[in-house]
């Protein structure tokens, strides 16, 4: 089969010709409809070789959806030709965290060599992906794969992160989204589907502004040096309930710790390499600080129901399989408005 590989350290990932997997007692083999391009690729690909992680050559894809196309001895709950989106952060499925089916937050995943597909194990950017178990697997039910595909981390990531702080967007209240791509845009039509917030959008692009606003975002503000005292001015001086930054870069999660409120959230998202300092004094009092990973497989199922219910939808662009480095290129370079997918049978 056709798989995108990351095989050398600093070089750009090869489309190549691999055997095709099988699966064995337990597992599920998906023919994949569609896999997603995301910057987190971009970052894997971006560490020096010196204490690289995962073993290379590497196939990536951490968002996949896909067909059942066999079975492994043992498999019980789903048929061959049955579609599903796949849930990407496996655990080891016997801890306390995976008893709650947060397997984002496997408490032995690390210890027992657990890998996400894609970051670690083989990803979804091939003709066929092997999933370890079907306790990984979500029924699309109707959903279109390239409309799901993006919802199993761009959708599921910033759900996870709202959901946090839903107590605190009631009406009245403002929510800021730093960075309006991929997972931003994502974001903004979550908190105006479950929430009464004013949502305000900020970015560097004007393409990804007008998109914010397109997506439902009241406000739209350039994220440069004046963005926090324009939040604040937004807001009466009060600041936001709930900020996510979706850049995680040094200069936004500084935004993001001025313009929240009095007991507000600050949700680091971004993987840009940036901290908050928390101390008293530093931020506005009983702030509260977090950088989730991921989502849960219940919410990735809820994810999928509001895309069913038309709440909300990810801007997609498509590519072939031979066509995906260089989208990887053009993601690099911010030419793509919200997700690229990739069609390997396409």
């Amino acid at each position: 089969m056709k798989a995108l590989q990351y095989r050398t350290v600093g070089a750009a990932p090869e489309v190549v010709t691999v055997p095709d997997p099988e699966p064995g007692p337990g597992q599920v083999l998906l023919k994949v409809t569609a896999a997603g391009v995301c910057h987190s690729d971009i970052a894997v690909m971006s560490w020096p070789a010196e204490g690289f992680p995962y073993a290379l050559p590497l196939t990536l894809g951490h968002e996949g959806v896909g067909t059942v196309a066999a079975l492994g001895a043992g498999v019980a709950g789903v048929r061959e030709g049955e579609a599903f989106a796949v849930y990407g952060p496996w655990g080891c499925g016997a801890c306390a965290k995976c008893a709650e089916g947060k397997e984002n937050y496997c408490l032995r995943a690390a210890e027992l060599g657990i890998h996400p597909p894609g970051l670690g194990a083989p990803g979804a950017m091939a003709e066929y992906l092997l999933v370890d178990d079907a306790r990984h697997l979500a029924p699309l039910e109707g959903l279109d794969p390239v409309a799901a595909v993006p919802l199993t981390d761009a959708g599921l990531t910033p759900y996870h992160a709202v959901k946090r702080s839903l107590p605190k967007l009631v009406p009245g209240s403002t929510a800021v989204v730093i960075g309006a791509g991929g997972l931003g845009h994502v974001a903004i039509q979550l908190l105006r589907a479950l929430t009464p917030a004013r949502v305000v959008a900020l970015d560097v692009s004007d393409d990804k502004l007008r998109l914010a606003r397109e997506v439902g975002a009241q406000e739209a503000v350039r994220s440069d040096e004046r963005a926090a005292d324009a939040v604040r001015e937004l807001t009466g001086g009060v600041g936001a309930e709930a900020v996510f930054d979706f850049v995680g870069a040094g200069a936004t999660v500084r935004t993001a710790g001025a313009v929240a409120a009095v007991e507000g959230d600050v949700t680091i998202v971004g993987i840009g390499g940036g901290a908050l300092p928390v101390g008293f004094g530093l931020l506005p009092f009983e702030v509260s600080v977090s950088a989730p990973y991921w989502g849960s497989r219940a919410e990735l199922v809820e994810v999928l129901a509001l895309a069913r219910a038309g709440a909300v939808s990810v801007h997609t662009e498509t590519f072939s399989l031979d066509d995906a480095p260089p989208a990887y290129e053009r993601l690099h370079s911010g030419k793509i408005g919200g997700r690229a997918v990739i069609l390997p049978h396409g």
